[in-house]
């Protein structure tokens, strides 16, 4: 397998992100940055749209993974505006604390947002999936694998974000039987029950893989007839698989999921994952480039009416599973 844009990014990401650059014609490619929320194998994907579509269509983009949070990703936009980027298009990890900075980062360049938008803010755009409606999605599957109803956790990374947010109510809305709502917004640290379920808990890590495995054991503990984990983030999945196969609950309790990891898609195939959500970060990548270079033409005919470019959500379960991951490795040359 040839050496990837995917290592390259794994070895730079303590730094600052890995480059995918094209030959400057002589009016100047225009310089773009792509900003994810933290480092997870989700992004690499995301990265492989930036630097395909950087390639195709003549502009100088970088990619870049703050691997520290909040101030981490605000070292890393600061530094881009200092080295005059073009645009920006960025995963705010805490939207509504972020939105003084980026509006102040919106006069100065191009900035969109994609993944977890921050609505109130002077971004031009947001691209990505409507993460209530894949909540939904999320919870439609929770439905299929426990039909009876049952216990279940909710294991996210951090709910500043409002990727997580919006997710975290669609699954909870759909399984306890609500009308659609994607301003409704029921607090973590209580129980949430209707329609024979009961969320027991929803259980933070902010992107600390111990904290996330531990808050499954402690779930896993505590609820010894707990019927279903549910992995909102990419690395969640592989991490209650974890604590159940060491605990030997491993197929007794069901696992619903979020996004491609390669050890989620293994788990549907065995068996041990119902099935997945998937978003599309590739086309986040892609759509990000494609849109920042029209809107440095002065072409805004892109943008919706409602500014959310939207890529829709999939559900994967085990008979799309295969042809999913062929796709997904062709994209990733292997």
């Amino acid at each position: 397998m040839r050496t990837s844009f995917a290592i390259s990014c794994a070895l730079l990401v303590t730094l600052t992100g890995c480059v995918a650059k094209v030959e400057k014609s002589a009016n100047a490619a225009p310089k773009l940055a792509f900003v994810t929320n933290g480092v997870a194998d989700f992004w690499v994907l995301a990265g492989k749209g930036v630097e395909d579509t950087a390639s195709d269509i003549g502009v100088e983009a970088s990619f870049h993974m703050p691997p520290d949070g909040l101030a981490d990703q605000k070292r890393i936009i600061e530094d881009l505006m200092v080295k005059g980027v073009d645009g920006i298009a960025v995963s705010p990890i805490d939207p509504v604390n972020q939105t003084p900075f980026l509006d102040r980062i919106a006069e100065q360049t191009l900035l969109i947002t994609h993944d977890s938008d921050a609505p109130e803010s002077q971004r031009i755009c947001f691209v990505g999936v409507d993460n209530y409606e894949a909540g939904r999605m999320c919870g439609e599957l929770v439905q299929e694998a426990l039909p009876e109803g049952g216990k279940v956790a909710i294991f996210v990374g951090r709910l500043e974000q409002d990727n997580a947010r919006l997710r975290r109510q669609g699954v909870i809305d759909q399984i306890l039987g609500r009308e659609w709502d994607s301003s409704r917004y029921d607090k973590p640290g209580g129980v949430v029950s209707g329609n024979g379920f009961e969320v027991v808990a929803t259980l933070t890590d902010q992107f600390d893989m111990a904290k996330g495995k531990a808050n499954v054991e402690d779930i896993l503990s505590r609820h010894d007839d707990i019927a279903g984990c549910i992995g909102l983030f990419a690395y969640n999945t592989p991490l209650i698989l974890e604590a159940l196969e060491q605990s030997g609950r491993i197929g007794k309790v069901q696992v619903i999921s979020f996004d491609e990891d390669e050890r989620t898609l293994q788990g549907i195939i065995d068996g041990t994952v119902h099935g997945t959500i998937v978003q599309n970060p590739y086309e986040y990548g892609a759509t990000s480039m494609r849109l920042l270079k029209a809107l440095a033409a002065g072409d805004r005919s892109g943008i919706p009416e409602n500014g959310i470019l939207k890529v829709p959500a999939r559900t994967i379960r085990k008979a799309e599973v295969e042809l999913f991951r062929k796709d997904m490795h062709k994209k990733l040359g292997k």
